[in-house]
């Protein structure tokens, strides 16, 4: 009896039998083994496994990319040139001729700033910041047939035939940089609002962009408003046209219109929110708040 109640004991305290703890007899596995096995030695036809010769049959193959003589990573050619591509800036090509085409079919308003939002709201060119695509280059093609005064800001521009066939016209150009955050707000404005996040303080250019921004030849948002003047006068020069009087223009207001080097829209603050639903703004009232996004 004392046997019993100590096997009683222990079934208590095993765990209750189910599938994946059932195990079939040693005999009844050792039995399909033979019956299922391939014939070997003199019984047998043909060869089983790897090679009869060298590491493939004694299972000793070395680590991938080893198997020759020359290694993998001396094998597979290198591109060096290619480095740190994957950290590099994309700009979208738009042109001259593109813009002017726009204004002509109304999707672009040349009395209003033009910037990254209107033209992705055009729905024609779109930036996709998960490629890297930071905003939106200028060319030069249609010059000689632009005939608009706008203000607009682009990312960037290669050209000074660009700037020139603008300001020709009596408008500005304003090359200024969006951190990737930014970016994604400015490119769809609708959803970035919908998703109940303060607007974001834009970032500062990195090291190999700070010298472009500077730059009054490029008319850099970062640059010296007096040194953007000088070069507007040898521009203007350099290609023989007139430059017009920005002071006494009747769009004055409109053309002289720049946003804060922290700000991505006009006429809203980074820090705010914006309610879609009930169409009101929220600005933060903690001084920490005002201060991180101050700029």
């Amino acid at each position: 009896m004392a046997s019993v109640e100590k096997a009683l004991q222990m079934l208590r305290k095993l765990p209750r039998v189910a599938l994946n703890n059932i195990k079939e007899f040693p005999e009844v596995i050792k039995e399909r083994k033979a019956r299922h096995a391939l014939p070997r030695g003199k019984d047998a036809k043909f060869k089983l496994g790897a090679d009869h010769k060298g590491a493939a049959q004694r299972m000793s193959r070395p680590r991938l990319g080893f198997g020759k003589s020359t290694p993998g990573y001396l094998r597979v050619p290198k591109e060096y040139y290619y480095s740190g591509h994957h950290l590099l800036r994309q700009y979208i090509p738009i042109s001259l001729l593109q813009i002017q085409r726009l204004i002509d079919l109304g999707r672009l308003n040349p009395n209003e700033p033009i910037d990254l939002t209107d033209i992705c709201n055009t729905k024609l060119l779109l930036i996709d910041p998960s490629k890297r695509q930071f905003g939106f280059q200028l060319t030069d093609e249609g010059a000689d047939i632009f005939k608009s005064k706008i203000n607009i800001e682009v990312q960037w521009i290669l050209s000074e035939l660009t700037i020139a066939a603008i300001e020709k016209n009596g408008g500005v150009v304003t090359t200024k940089y969006y951190d990737i955050e930014s970016v994604n707000a400015m490119s769809d404005p609708r959803r970035f609002f919908l998703s109940g996040k303060p607007i974001p303080k834009n970032g500062t250019p990195p090291l190999n962009a700070i010298e472009y921004y500077t730059s009054a030849a490029n008319r850099g948002y970062l640059a010296n408003p007096d040194q953007i003047r000088i070069e507007r006068l040898k521009l203007a020069q350099k290609y023989g046209y007139e430059l017009l009087d920005l002071e006494n223009d009747p769009q004055k207001d409109m053309l002289s219109k720049r946003k804060d080097p922290r700000q991505i829209w006009h006429g809203l603050e980074p820090g705010w929110l914006v309610n879609l639903k009930d169409e009101v703004i929220l600005k933060p009232t903690d001084k920490e708040w005002i201060e991180y996004y101050k700029s």
